[in-house]
């Protein structure tokens, strides 16, 4: 009986379904039917606001090389402008433009950059939770198959026992 009480409050618990009393096997029924797994991408797609697409978006091209390897490029490319080529250099050297247009680049991308991050986290704490209850399900499916399992063999056995017994009492029928 106490098996079945914590199986119910588990159930319970995870599932987040109301269970009047049952017995075991309606408890099972119920887990055997109820789908626990959830698409997390799909879940978490459905409900994204527009500035956590675009966080993620942004995030997604700061943090490629192809990105990394143009904003080289500009850097390296205003520097030789500025230096070199321009005579009236609109940022001469120690290219103080440059270096306050760098701090504003980063002072938005590092929050920008962390939004996206939190959501991440949001969505691997949500495939966490999917993975237990997943995890759980089954756990308590391979539970009852068990017990299943271990009944058949009890049955099996005992019949077995039978039909030695009734072969025992043939040869004896014959012998008298």
């Amino acid at each position: 009986m106490e098996s079945k009480k914590t199986k119910k409050e588990i159930v319970k618990l995870l599932l987040k379904q109301d269970l009047n009393e049952t017995n075991e096997q309606e408890l099972m029924e119920l887990l055997f039917d109820s789908n626990v797994a959830i698409d997390v991408e799909k879940q978490e797609d459905a409900v994204l606001t527009f500035g956590e697409k675009v966080a993620d978006k942004i995030s997604a091209i700061c943090g490629s090389w192809t990105f990394i390897l143009l904003f080289i490029i500009f850097l390296i490319g205003w520097m030789v402008l500025n230096a070199y080529v321009l005579v009236n250099a609109p940022d001469p050297y120690p290219f103080i433009l440059l270096n306050l247009v760098l701090s504003c680049v980063a002072a938005l991308q590092a929050p920008i950059i962390m939004m996206s991050q939190n959501r991440q986290a949001k969505k691997d704490s949500l495939r966490n939770q999917n993975d237990y209850r997943t995890d759980l399900k089954s756990e308590l499916i391979i539970e009852v198959l068990h017990d299943q399992i271990s009944t058949l063999i009890k049955n099996q056995n005992a019949i077995l026992k039978y039909i030695e017994q009734e072969k025992q009492n043939k040869e004896q029928n014959k012998i008298v």
